[in-house]
């Protein structure tokens, strides 16, 4: 329940506020609002100064969370959050009460806390690697710096450089390996490489983790200057069987999710039309005992890659809370945004319980021991 308060500014205040919104599309409300927010999320960052965790990290690209409920489940503490999405930041604070920071290139790397793990989810941009050798040439170039220069890998790559973690862990979609013919991956551990760390990489399937295909480029580093070259850290072996599609599905389905008639004629015949033309694209109906699809950004616009088939009637969309299970979320996770939010959302996580395995193994790498965990 929302309550109405009145607050009094003085003018000298206000005229500030005004100049700082006046090419922003951002309310007088919702500016104050943050500001509040922000306010209380460093006082209680200050009161938890003294407690005891067994090693701090950031979250960057934080999205909703999903990697930050990772690595508290290990024993973490996240001292420092960044996150564009204004939605994303609604929920993220319903869940953590945390407002992440916002866009990462205006983040100055020197203000960032001190964290033994840096974390993200990078977004993958097109590396431009054209005219680096025309630079050396021109004697301009300035390294690994100018390779990842005007891309979003690049911040990270400025706050490792300044920060030094002890060790990083970044995720991101399988076919970065393969982009512009493996050079953008090739500038990026080289990057990392250069910065002194040991770069381990791994293409990993979270279906044994939770009943969806979806393979993701985890990229792991520990700082040589600490570790040296041993071989300390190893990629988590996933179990055998995959899980089952039907255990994450709820039992009172509201019809708002079942196709229209339009639209579930429409996908039939668009998926019929690429059939006989010997293409693979259409729905996707899932199999209750298999899994799924990758679920995507997308799914908010029709739900074709994973329809779940109905008796009697035109199969139906996941709900936002079956996408959450999907992606591993506990149904504790609070959802607060339009379902079209939601649906973005999870479609652009990750498989929490697959990133815990990883944070894990990453942990017990770095000798430190986990706790008890914070998320079933």
């Amino acid at each position: 329940m929302k309550k109405q308060v009145h607050i009094r500014l003085d003018q000298e205040t206000l005229k500030s506020i005004k100049r700082k919104l006046k090419n922003s599309k951002q309310t007088l409300q919702d500016y104050i609002l943050k500001a509040i927010r922000n306010q209380e999320h460093d006082t209680v960052r200050e009161d938890a100064i003294g407690e005891t965790s067994r090693f701090k990290f950031i979250d960057l690209f934080a999205g909703i969370g999903g990697i930050r409920m990772a690595f508290e489940n290990t024993g973490g503490k996240c001292v420092f959050s960044s996150e564009y999405d204004k939605y994303c930041q609604a929920t993220y604070w319903a869940n953590f009460h945390d407002v992440p920071k916002g866009d990462i290139k205006k983040i100055d790397e020197k203000t960032i806390p001190d964290h033994d793990i840096l974390t993200g989810g990078f977004p993958c941009q097109p590396f431009s690697i054209a005219g680096v050798s025309k630079k050396n040439a021109l004697g301009k170039a300035h390294g690994f710096l100018d390779k990842t220069q005007g891309t979003l890998f690049f911040d990270i790559v400025r706050i490792i450089n300044e920060k030094r973690p002890k060790a990083f862990m970044l995720e991101n979609v399988k076919n970065l390996m393969s982009h512009d013919q493996g050079k953008t991956f090739k500038v990026i551990i080289e990057a990392l490489e250069k910065l002194e760390y040991k770069v381990y990489t791994k293409v990993l399937d979270g279906k044994y983790y939770v009943p969806q295909h979806r393979e993701r480029t985890l990229i792991v580093g520990m700082d040589r200057k600490i570790y040296g070259d041993k071989e300390l850290f190893a990629f988590p072996e996933p179990a055998k069987t995959p899980k089952k599609f039907h255990t994450i599905l709820e039992e009172q389905i509201p019809e708002k999710y079942t196709l229209t008639d339009k639209l579930w004629n429409y996908l039939q015949k668009y998926a019929e039309k690429h059939r006989l033309k010997g293409n693979g694209f259409g729905f996707g109906m899932v199999d209750l005992n298999g899994v799924s699809r990758t679920l995507s950004a997308r799914y908010y616009k029709d739900g074709s890659e994973i329809l779940i088939p109905q008796k009697g009637k035109n199969p139906r969309r996941l709900t936002p809370r079956e996408c959450a299970r999907l992606q591993g979320f506990p149904d504790s996770f609070k959802i607060v945004v339009s379902d079209c939010q939601a649906y973005r959302q999870f479609g652009n996580s990750v498989v929490r319980p697959l990133m815990e395995a990883v944070a894990g193994k990453l942990v017990e790498a770095m000798g430190i021991k986990e706790k008890e965990k914070k998320y079933a």
